[in-house]
């Protein structure tokens, strides 16, 4: 229990430092940038003077240091600055963008863990036969695909020739939950490539569990192969799919900026597209700072769960 307590206080010190890494890394890479908020906001062909009084009342002309205290400062408070633009609070961005990616990344992760469990755990059971042959031919083939080909395939076809599906968003506004079908091609091209990997590592992780000797022991013991496969292989080999899940729901969180661009869906991918488009620093830090830090806490969860699944396997810092 005590070693236990020690590697969680690790993984936890570890989250703070790459938090904090994160926090300075997304304001140093902002200031980066290039284009000027004031400049957007100044309007078309505007006079230096125009553009310094509108640095000077959205607070640009500040030295670094003193927006970057200030920032941090409301950050511990839950505060994430205001917009340049609009002058609404950053919170009010993400509240609005949060709930369509949410939604989707809910719909592909409940369908992504039966289907690539399921379908590296037959490959697994059939290994070098005709089912084992199939499956892995058909993932590789499917992740070799990019996310933005096959969504443009999948519109022409199921949305524009047979018009089976609607191919956009568009006109539907928040209630994507209560129209089903518009969410259908968006989470086909989102499950198609995390579907592939998550099979891929699972069928990996099977074969070689199957073939150590801990399972050629509880063989020789008599236990049954259901019990052999799913009680002992199916533990060992979903430790490094967990680590892979927990990678695609980061990336699902984080907006999936090419298939919300795609079908047109207002979530947190289009809510950064905008930010940038319109040069408004507070929003693109908000949001890369709630990127980082669910990349950070689903990569602890990630790493809990697969010690406590495989606690043989000490899962690197």
């Amino acid at each position: 229990m005590n070693g236990l307590r020690s590697w969680i206080a690790r993984r936890l010190i570890l989250g703070l430092l790459q938090t904090a890494a994160v926090v300075l890394l997304v304001f140093a890479l902002t200031e980066a940038l290039p284009g000027d908020a004031a400049v957007a906001f100044a309007g078309d062909q505007p006079d230096p003077e125009r553009i310094a009084a509108v640095r000077e009342a959205m607070g640009l002309d500040r030295p670094a240091h003193e927006r970057l205290a200030e920032w941090v400062t409301g950050l511990l408070h839950g505060d994430f600055g205001t917009s340049l633009t609009s002058g609404r609070p950053v919170s009010g961005f993400l509240a609005d963008g949060f709930g369509p990616t949410l939604l989707l990344a809910t719909l592909t992760v409940l369908l992504l863990v039966p289907l690539g469990v399921g379908l590296g755990v037959l490959a697994a059971r059939h290994e070098g036969r005709l089912p084992d042959r199939l499956i892995s031919s058909a993932t590789l083939g499917v992740y070799a695909v990019p996310e933005f080909a096959l969504g443009v395939l999948l519109v022409s076809v199921f949305g524009l020739r047979l018009g089976w599906l609607p191919p956009t968003a568009v006109g539907y506004g928040d209630g994507l939950l209560a129209h089903p079908a518009v969410l259908v091609l968006p989470v086909l091209v989102l499950l198609a490539r995390p579907v592939c990997s998550l099979a891929r590592l699972v069928r990996a992780g099977m074969i070689e569990a199957l073939a150590a000797p801990y399972t050629a022991q509880a063989r020789r013991y008599g236990l049954p192969g259901t019990r052999i496969r799913y009680g002992h292989a199916l533990p060992n080999a979903l430790a490094p799919a967990t680590q892979q899940l927990a990678r695609t729901i980061d990336w699902l969180l984080c907006g999936v900026i090419v298939v919300e661009a795609l079908f047109v869906i207002p979530g947190l991918g289009t809510v950064l597209m905008n930010a940038v488009a319109d040069r408004d620093i507070p929003v693109v830090q908000g949001l890369a700072v709630v990127f980082g830090l669910a990349t950070v806490v689903l990569n602890l969860g990630a790493d809990l769960v697969t010690h406590r699944l495989a606690p043989r396997s000490e899962v690197a810092a």
